[in-house]
């Protein structure tokens, strides 16, 4: 990697750890739960997986719209608007307030849908269960995100980092108590996890707006009249915001369908996608880190008119995002059983059906997540560059035009069962990622120079 492209990426890496221990923050709470759900039985971790997988859905859409915010307030910020800061943040508030109280009744109506999508009915009932109570978390968890972006264009996530240990700790606590009745608490089983995660979302953000308030940078932004913004405000974070949570909804989307797919295969293959998913989610969640970090880097850039600088950090992001997970592709390839085994019960690892079946997703997910890390990151220094619009057409193409068609194609008409779903999602994702990239370099190239009136021939009049 050239000298400049290492620099660029000590200045991303700077901003992405952080981020990323925060991403961890919240995979971790999926991620014990259904280590926790693995010690029930293999319906409940399939519903749970589906419950988590729809809820990360909806929670991803939200956040997609009040991401807009840290590019719009690191923008503010490179020109020095502070006044505008405030609202912009406020304007996250509004917004994700009134996302979240639609998505908390979408929840609530789930059942008969998932039944008509070829899912169990058992599995569809035990699956609104638990979104029915895990829904109320909605709230907090997009109104912590407001705060997150906020605090990342201003280039202050410290707080992060405390949050990040303390919402994991409490999860394998509360995750423990609640399931099996420890230290006094009620025993609850299935229910204790969405419980367990409604507690920690609440928490997460109270602890967050705490200690943002007392921060030297970010707290003299941030005051409880959420309604004092402004429309330009508002109408931006809407503008730029929409089309960042189509696109991630379009992802996310994509992925829940193909779990769908799986779910109508059997519960043996559902048990199994669930693991190996959660696992590419994890490893996402860094290129997730590295793209939010790139993103805000390049914006800062473009506002400052450092065009050449702004293109040199997008192609620093990508290779970090290459790197980081080939790296971790080695155990996936290695040693397999060893990378399963904290997330399936010792009934799960010793039912050869499950154990393959996970095994072979695992060697497929090897070389998916380089490519699931590059179309985020793809999405992220795009963003960074103002354009908003063509990474959903493009996720439009790869997810929806060519992804899923080649699932469903070789799942049934290839007859490859749950490995043709994941080699069309592994499709879907290069093509992506290959497409942002491109028009990445094309769009983020220095702008021209206007031709000096001297060199501008005459013309008859």
């Amino acid at each position: 990697m050239p000298a400049i492209y290492v620099t660029h990426s000590r200045t991303i890496g700077k901003l992405a750890v952080p981020l990323i221990l925060t991403n961890f923050a919240y995979v971790a709470i999926a991620t014990v739960d259904l280590v926790m759900l693995g010690t029930l039985s293999a319906l409940d971790l399939a519903a749970g997986g589906l419950a988590i997988a729809l809820f990360n859905q909806l929670r991803t859409m939200g956040t997609g719209l009040v991401t807009a915010t840290g590019n719009l307030v690191a923008g503010a910020a490179g020109r020095k608007d502070y006044a505008a800061i405030p609202k912009l943040l406020n304007a996250s508030f509004i917004w994700a307030s009134v996302v979240a109280l639609v998505f908390i009744v979408v929840m609530g109506l789930l059942e008969t849908p998932l039944v008509l999508l070829g899912q169990d009915p058992e599995v569809a009932a035990k699956t609104v269960d638990y979104l029915t109570i895990v829904a109320l978390g909605m709230l907090p968890c997009l109104w912590f995100q407001s705060v997150r972006h906020f605090s990342v264009g201003l280039k202050a996530p410290g707080p992060l980092l405390m949050i990040t240990l303390m919402a994991v700790t409490m999860t394998i606590l509360l995750n423990y108590g609640l399931i099996f009745g420890a230290w006094g608490l009620p025993a609850l089983g299935f229910i204790g996890v969405a419980v367990t995660t409604l507690c920690v979302l609440i928490f997460s953000f109270i602890a967050f707006i705490f200690i943002a308030l007392r921060h030297p940078v970010l707290g003299p932004y941030i005051h409880w009249k959420w309604w004092e913004t402004d429309r330009e405000s508002i109408m931006a974070t809407w503008k730029m915001g929409l089309p960042i949570a189509a696109t991630y909804g379009s992802e996310a989307g994509f992925f829940t369908l193909l779990m769908l797919l799986v779910g109508s295969l059997g519960v043996h293959e559902l048990a199994a996608h669930t693991v190996v998913n959660q696992l590419v989610y994890i490893t996402f969640m860094i290129s997730a880190g590295i793209s939010s970090a790139a993103s805000i880097c390049i914006s800062e850039a473009y506002a400052q008119q450092k065009f050449l600088r702004a293109r040199e950090l997008g192609i620093a992001g990508m290779w970090l995002g290459t790197i980081a997970t080939a790296i971790i592709a080695v155990p996936y390839l290695l040693v397999p059983h060893w990378v399963l085994f904290p997330f399936m019960s010792a009934e799960e690892m010793q039912n050869s059906s499950i154990l393959n079946l996970a095994i072979s997703l695992l060697a497929i997910a090897a070389f998916l997540q380089v490519f699931d890390a590059g179309q985020n990151i793809g999405l992220g220094i795009l963003r960074g560059i103002g354009d908003v619009k063509s990474p959903l057409q493009l996720s439009i193409l790869g997810y929806w035009i060519i992804g899923l068609p080649a699932a469903w194609g070789a799942c049934y008409l290839l007859d490859l069962s749950i490995q043709g779903v994941w080699y069309g999602l592994m499709l879907g994702l290069a093509v992506t990622a290959l497409l942002q990239l491109i028009l990445f370099l094309v769009k983020a190239s220095p702008p021209k120079p206007a031709p000096s009136a001297a060199l501008v021939p005459e013309q008859n009049i």
